[in-house]
């Protein structure tokens, strides 16, 4: 997260069976995140194990493209940036199995913001059987 902001928004489609590759074609955008199952880890314990990634992932955020201390720009960015909603995506996610969110990052140490995460969004995500999160810091 940039000093100084508010808040940022990602999207994201996580699951055992998420090719990273596919999803940049299929969105036709350059990810932020791009991580396969099974790929190799470094041990920070430095025991030399053989670790690998537990899930594939792939998401783009809005925290370098978006200067607001609002939800709703960071999420109607990615929302164009994406072409969402797209009409055949909820059957690709179903037939991997995956999981799609909009994961929010929302600061509110005064605990006086309310997250301005509009109607449409909300409603576009659950017909896609997918979530809206909010992580909120205070």
């Amino acid at each position: 997260m940039a000093k100084g902001h508010l808040a940022s928004a990602s999207f994201t489609i996580s699951g055992d069976d998420v090719v990273p590759e596919w999803w940049t074609h299929y969105f036709g955008v350059t990810p932020d995140t791009a991580l396969t199952k099974g790929e190799p880890l470094h041990d920070p314990t430095g025991q030399d194990r053989t670790l690998k990634r537990r899930t594939g992932v792939w998401g783009i955020d809005s925290e370098n493209a978006v200067r607001s201390h609002k939800l709703e720009p960071h999420l109607r960015y990615l929302v164009h940036r994406l072409g969402l909603p797209r009409p055949e995506l909820k059957a690709h996610i179903e037939r991997i199995g995956a999981k799609v969110r909009f994961f929010c990052y929302w600061v509110n140490e005064g605990g006086d913001r309310i997250p301005d995460v509009p109607d449409d969004i909300r409603a576009m995500m659950e017909a896609m059987g997918g979530t809206v999160e909010i992580d909120e810091y205070r």
